[in-house]
């Protein structure tokens, strides 16, 4: 009964064109919907020009030229979010966690991550959705890598 309902529903034409169009949206990648690779390297771009000069998350990339570590947060990012496997392809199965426990990472080098891509985020033309998934993403993310307490 319920399924019939369903159908007679979608006996409007403009209904089924508006439901068609939903329906391919949600089928779409958030890679696709952020515009794809060029927004993430923009991103990240401008995520790590901010590292460059701050005192705190310098310590956490020691290497004096960031592009390793921007072209690495650049492919896994782009995975993430539903673009192609290049990162995996490269470097195996991403283990945050593991890659990340070398570096003194506590309270304070989360905030200032987090703080500098939020900026980052915010700098680009995302659609809200995209915008808060990303932020909501990296939030947990970068909480989740603290390996160290807080200074006292």
């Amino acid at each position: 009964m319920a399924h019939q309902r369903f159908y007679r529903g979608l006996a409007s034409a403009s209904l089924a064109v508006g439901t068609l169009a939903s329906m391919r949206m949600l089928n779409r990648s958030t890679f696709e919907l952020a515009g794809g690779e060029p927004t993430f390297r923009l991103l990240v771009r401008r995520f790590y020009s901010a590292v460059a000069s701050d005192p705190v998350l310098r310590a956490v990339y020691p290497d004096e030229d960031l592009e390793g570590p921007i072209e690495r947060l650049t492919l896994f990012l782009i995975q993430y979010w539903g673009g192609p496997d290049t990162y995996s392809a490269q470097r195996g199965h991403p283990r945050l966690r593991l890659r990340h426990q070398p570096f003194a990472i506590g309270p304070a080098e989360r905030d200032a991550w987090l703080g500098h891509m939020t900026a980052a985020v915010e700098s680009l033309e995302l659609a809200p959705a995209v915008r808060e998934a990303m932020l909501d993403y990296f939030d947990t993310a970068s909480t989740a890598m603290i390996n160290r307490p807080a200074q006292a």
